[in-house]
């Protein structure tokens, strides 16, 4: 583990130095990502303009769960968004035996090396949208605190399940650059309160595909909201990282050459 860090740590120094030799390029890009990304509670701001609202939630309540979504979801693509296109690439040139042949498994090996700062400017949108919710809607103890940080990280859990089983999929379903998109389909639900959804999708993002600790369960627990279900709900999203990690190892021993 030890050994994991330290290459990671010297990769993130290449990739950010790399980055910074095109400065202008990487401050653009990050601006440009920060702005877009900004508008990503424009729907809830367009419902609570109408007139409408989410019930027993008010607009800066539902911020800080999309808040803490975004800054959540963008942290975890940093670090493992280049796993899926990297392996994609591979398989689809039938190169991935360069991966292979290294001295560390392909998933260490393409984590360590596919760190994405272009999407710093997701992590710095995020960060000011639970910010600013975090001002308006208060903190309801230092427990409080506690509880989020937990559950905050379970969710980076969910999101590195997401992840690898994106990736995973590409060893069989090959070039297929719309699998960000069904996966992004899933991961709708953990944008909203989860207690505006029937409990049968309650259930399923809590425990079966715990999208709802992304944004829901962390934000409950810095309103106080909390529910004993969502520290259930952590044992489900180790597991689901867990699932991810072991069904990408597995698809790499189905890989058969060019094309998957």
């Amino acid at each position: 583990m030890k050994k994991f860090f330290k290459l990671y740590s010297n990769c993130i120094k290449i990739a950010v130095a790399g980055a910074m030799a095109y400065r202008l390029n990487f401050l653009l890009t990050t601006l440009l990502a920060t702005i877009l990304n900004a508008l990503f509670p424009l729907v809830t701001i367009l419902i609570y303009n109408a007139g409408a609202s989410f019930p027993a939630w008010d607009f800066y309540e539902v911020l800080l769960v999309q808040g803490i979504f975004l800054l959540t979801s963008s942290l975890a693509y940093l670090v493992f968004d280049g796993v899926l296109w990297t392996t994609m690439y591979h398989i689809r040139e039938g190169t991935f035996e360069v991966a292979l042949l290294k001295p560390l498994s392909p998933l260490v090996f393409f984590i360590s090396t596919t760190f994405t700062p272009e999407i710093f400017g997701g992590v710095v949108a995020g960060g000011v949208l639970f910010t600013v919710a975090v001002s308006f809607t208060g903190v309801a103890s230092a427990l409080a605190i506690v509880q989020f940080l937990l559950l905050f990280i379970a969710g980076f859990c969910t999101m590195a399940g997401l992840c690898m089983m994106m990736a995973a999929t590409t060893f069989k379903w090959v070039g297929n650059s719309r699998i960000p998109e069904i996966y992004d389909s899933v991961m709708t639900f953990g944008k909203y309160p989860a207690t505006i959804f029937p409990q049968v999708i309650r259930g399923v993002t809590a425990f079966a595909i715990p999208v709802a600790m992304i944004g829901f369960f962390p934000a409950s627990a810095l309103l106080g909201r909390i529910d004993t279900a969502a520290f259930f709900a952590v044992i489900a999203c180790v597991l689901f990282m867990f699932l991810g990690i072991w069904l990408y190892n597995k698809m790499i021993k189905l890989y058969e050459g060019v094309g998957g």
